[in-house]
């Protein structure tokens, strides 16, 4: 707790309804001060500068100049956009808290979802369904099973934990690629090991490491018909590579939540690329989304306000 009398401050740069509002105002014992995304003005950049705490992903050059600024609540999972920042230095005041495992649920549902959409077709008959085409016989044939896929997932977080388990009934072997605790622990062996499964699920924060993992030179080593899942960070596919390996119609499809650009310009080849599921940054959406990063908020200003380590702090020198 800060000393004295002082009530810390609170700025949220949330899109919330007035019930939202009211808990958060309810949360805390000093003044809230609510910005809206992307229509931030001066009041609210004066507003940031007197915080103690903000919830929501303000621009990053506004974070490095809020000289009260202790902790940042992120409304998000990735920390992209505050890498630039001087850490080691801004790190002596400042702590900053993601989301954590508040998205697993939903973005394993929604990569769950989408690779049983490609091996049974949903995708594609959907697609026949709003033009009013009937092949049956075409699209039966080419139908395929997930039970008994070899499922590798690159990340060991909470969100492969949890897409694990859903894929357990589907008795899917599952592997690992993780420095330091996976099955597969270095890009030599992820090279030797890839043609071996059958759905990849990329699921890796965004750090210099695991920028284009999945170059050309890996996508060529994916099996045959093989399903790429991507849920993480667009920067880890070489997407040119990906269309064209798509295209050909070697690799079997690709669950794509994120991607190089987004949102995705039109006459992008993704749009109209084969065997593609496009779930456009959605997978952690939920009705109760807002209601779950509050609850999260709630549980770490109380730890705040009693000295008690906060949860999901970010490790800038992992850059996750």
């Amino acid at each position: 707790m800060n000393a004295g009398d002082h009530r810390p401050g609170l700025y949220v740069e949330l899109p919330l309804d007035e019930s939202g509002r009211a808990r958060l105002r309810e949360l805390g014992s000093g003044p809230v001060w609510f910005a809206e995304p992307g229509m931030v003005s001066a009041a609210d950049d004066r507003a940031l500068a007197d915080a103690d705490i903000a919830l929501g992903n303000p621009e990053a050059a506004r974070v490095a100049e809020a000289p009260r600024l202790r902790w940042l609540q992120l409304a998000s999972v990735g920390i992209d956009g505050y890498l630039g920042l001087d850490w080691p230095v801004l790190g002596r005041r400042l702590t900053v808290t993601n989301l954590g495992d508040v998205f697993a649920d939903p973005v394993a549902e929604s990569c769950l979802a989408g690779i049983l959409a490609l091996h049974r077709g949903i995708d594609e008959l959907s697609g026949l369904r709003s033009r009013g085409t009937w092949a049956k016989s075409v699209v039966r044939p080419r139908l395929r099973l997930l039970s008994g896929a070899r499922v590798l997932m690159l990340g060991r977080g909470s969100i492969a934990r949890r897409l694990a388990e859903l894929l357990g009934p589907f008795g899917c072997p599952i592997s690992h690629f993780a420095r330091g605790s996976g099955d597969i622990r270095t890009p030599a062996e992820l090279d030797v090991q890839l043609p071996d499964f059958d759905v990849v699920v990329g699921l890796l924060p965004g750090t210099p490491g695991t920028s284009g993992l999945l170059d050309a030179r890996r996508l060529a080593r994916m099996r045959p018909g093989a399903v790429l899942v991507n849920a993480g960070r667009g920067s880890l596919v070489d997407e040119e590579a990906l269309i064209s390996e798509l295209s050909s119609g070697r690799l079997g499809g690709a669950v794509l939540d994120v991607t190089g650009q987004e949102p995705l310009p039109a006459g992008h080849p993704l749009w109209t690329c084969p065997n593609v599921v496009l779930t456009q940054h959605t997978a952690g959406g939920s009705t109760d989304e807002t209601a779950r990063v509050i609850d999260l908020f709630a549980e770490n200003l109380r730890r705040f306000e009693t000295d008690v380590p906060l949860r999901n702090p970010v490790q800038w020198a992992r850059g996750f």
